[in-house]
């Protein structure tokens, strides 16, 4: 593989990573309301932008394949 793929293959499995966590985040939130529904429009665009850089990168991914 070429570092090329291999930097994107790292960079998809971090923000993989990131997603994940972003939505656990905002399942946790989401099961302890009311208490902290001041963080909800943080903890979602978090969970917004995390999944949206994935997103992203696997169109990139999937580009870079063809």
């Amino acid at each position: 593989m070429s570092d090329a793929a291999d930097e994107l293959k790292a960079r998809l499995k971090k923000l993989n990573a990131r997603a994940t966590q972003a939505k656990m985040d905002l399942h946790d939130l989401s099961e302890d309301l009311p208490t902290n529904w001041e963080k909800i429009l943080e903890v979602s665009q978090r969970c917004h932008d995390a999944h949206a850089a994935l997103m992203a990168a696997r169109k990139e991914a999937a580009a870079a394949a063809s």
